[in-house]
């Protein structure tokens, strides 16, 4: 009966601690993520749009539109070249750490900085990763927010002066609010929040604040971007038939 107790008192104890975190960090994430959709958005309608009269497609829970061939098709490597030289400008005068993919960093300061992330490279790394994708260049979503995230809630672990190990907590669920938000996929954001830090093994310990912050990050980032899936929408590829989900298993 006495080791029941120590163990419920354990537990409470950890959700009072992790649960008003795990909040903290999914409203900052989902901001963030919001910020970064819309800075991807504008500056590809400023650079690829107005520069060279070229709009492409987003995913169709997003709003697709068929691709609008630009009118002036030779700006196009010129404008990806300027959008890639001022992001490699910025990175490397201001942060290096913001540079590649940025999950490969998240994951680098959870094992072997003890989740320290300076305050200036989510900054830097949503305004760099924006130019880039604005203008055209091969980036994605992912890594970004990951590292944007992630800095947030190294950030909130500096200012609630957290220790290393419950730091590094807060990198894994930055990470996983972050991709769960701007993906709208917030169980899938907890998920890899637990996962991607080793090859064969979960941060148990990430999992529940994982879940609340990616949850709450999603509900800020889709109230204002809409519902649907961003991979909606996309004719006959919907499952009506739950004995599909073998044939899925076996593809998969």
């Amino acid at each position: 009966m006495k080791k029941r107790s120590v163990s419920l008192s354990k537990e409470l104890s950890y959700l009072e601690k992790w649960v008003p975190i795990a909040v903290l960090i999914g409203i900052i994430s989902g901001m963030g993520a919001l910020i970064f959709h819309e800075a991807i958005k504008t500056l590809t309608i400023i650079m690829l749009g107005y520069g060279a009269g070229y709009f492409p497609p987003t995913p169709a829970g997003e709003g697709s539109k068929a691709v609008i061939y630009p009118f002036q098709p030779y700006l196009i490597p010129v404008i990806t070249t300027l959008g890639g030289l001022l992001s490699g400008i910025l990175v490397y005068g201001f942060a290096p750490e913001a540079e590649g993919h940025g999950t490969d960093a998240a994951i680098d300061a959870f094992h072997n900085r003890q989740g320290e992330i300076r305050p200036r490279v989510p900054i830097i790394k949503l305004i760099a990763s924006a130019l880039t994708i604005g203008s055209g260049g091969s980036a994605g979503r992912e890594g970004p927010i990951a590292q944007i995230a992630a800095g947030f809630g190294s950030f909130l672990g500096r200012i609630l002066h957290l220790n290393a190990h419950d730091r590094r907590i807060a990198v894994s669920v930055g990470i996983g609010a972050g991709i769960g938000s701007i993906f709208k996929a917030p169980f899938g954001g907890a998920l890899l929040a637990s996962e991607i830090l080793y090859l064969g093994d979960f941060e148990v310990e990430a999992l529940i604040p994982a879940f609340i912050a990616s949850t709450i990050g999603y509900t800020i980032f889709a109230s204002i971007t809409g519902w649907s899936p961003i991979f909606s929408g996309v004719g006959d590829y919907v499952c009506h038939n739950p004995a599909n989900l073998l044939l899925y298993a076996a593809l998969g």
